[in-house]
């Protein structure tokens, strides 16, 4: 900032929010700046137990001191390097790169994955395969974290929007014509 730069602590996240309804006085990111969001995710309406809880808790002002971690920032850097070292198959990493180039062909899409998207969808395959208490990824870990690392990305055309597509039913579209590698066991 005005020519100084300011360390971060180790690990950082950065996280935005967006209220697509009533959202005057925002302004939508560039496409670029899309991009370099790992995954976006809508969280949806809660169920009707959780907003029961919410109405419950809505007058407790010691909420955040009820909130526990679930992890150290040591945890976190310990698993931040294990995905990193984490070795992949080259039949999945071609499957990821299969899945983003068919974007880019689709009927429906103008702008598709990037390559930095592809190194997204990688590195989001791996850390999903280590929730999933997995050493390895397999083409399910793919498909599971491929729309929301992905849809965001995605630059639909004229037709898209004329035909009312989104960008989820192209990936899914693209997810099931595209064969899922086999894996062999060594």
């Amino acid at each position: 900032m005005d020519g100084v730069t300011h360390q971060l602590l180790e690990p950082f996240v950065v996280m935005a929010t967006q209220n697509p309804v009533t959202s005057g006085g925002t302004q939508a990111l560039p496409d670029s700046q899309l991009d370099r969001f790992m995954i976006c995710l809508s969280m949806g309406y809660p169920d009707a137990e959780s907003q029961l809880a919410i109405l419950k808790n809505v007058s407790d002002r010691d909420l955040i001191e009820k909130v526990q971690s679930v992890m150290t920032i040591e945890d976190i850097k310990q698993a931040k390097s294990y995905v990193k070292n984490m070795q992949v198959k080259d039949e999945i990493l071609r499957y990821i790169i299969c899945l983003c180039e068919k974007t880019r062909e689709h009927e429906h899409v103008e702008l598709g994955i990037s390559p930095r998207g592809v190194g997204a969808l990688a590195e989001m395959a791996k850390s999903f395969a280590l929730c999933e208490g997995r050493t390895y990824v397999v083409p399910d870990d793919v498909l599971a974290i491929f729309p929301d690392v992905c849809a965001h990305r995605l630059i639909l055309n004229t037709k898209a929007r004329r035909e009312n597509v989104t960008a989820y039913e192209i990936l899914e579209e693209i997810a099931q014509q595209t064969e899922k590698p086999k894996l062999l066991r060594k």
